[in-house]
C-alpha cells in the first residue's frame, strides 16, 4: 500500500490498521519514497538474567558483615579533613 505524508496526518488509524492486517505501508513525500510502515514485532528470544547482563549485580551478595545500604550511607557521608602542620 502506498499512502501520502497527506494520508498520514489525515488517516493515520487507517494506516496502522493495515499494518496490523500485515501490510507494508509506504509512506511518499512530493512523490517519492521516504518511510515505509510495517507492524512492530516483539522479540522472542529468551530474557537474559541480571547477572549475565551486568557482571556487577550482585557483587554484594558474598558480603554479611554490612548491609548495602548502610555501606553506601557511609560513603555518602561528608568528609572532614584535619590540616597537616608542615612545621
Amino acid at each position: 500500500m502506498q499512502a501520502t505524508t497527506k494520508d498520514l496526518r489525515l488517516r493515520t488509524r487507517e494506516l496502522l490498521a493495515a499494518t496490523a492486517r500485515g501490510e507494508e505501508v509506504v509512506i511518499t513525500y512530493r512523490g517519492k519514497r521516504c518511510v515505509k510502515l510495517v507492524a512492530y514485532e516483539e522479540a522472542t528470544t529468551h530474557r537474559i538474567s541480571h547477572h549475565q547482563r551486568n557482571p556487577a549485580f550482585g557483587l554484594w551478595r558474598d558480603r554479611n558483615e554490612t548491609s548495602v545500604n548502610d555501606e553506601v550511607r557511609k560513603l555518602r557521608q561528608p568528609r572532614h579533613f584535619t590540616p597537616q602542620d608542615d612545621t
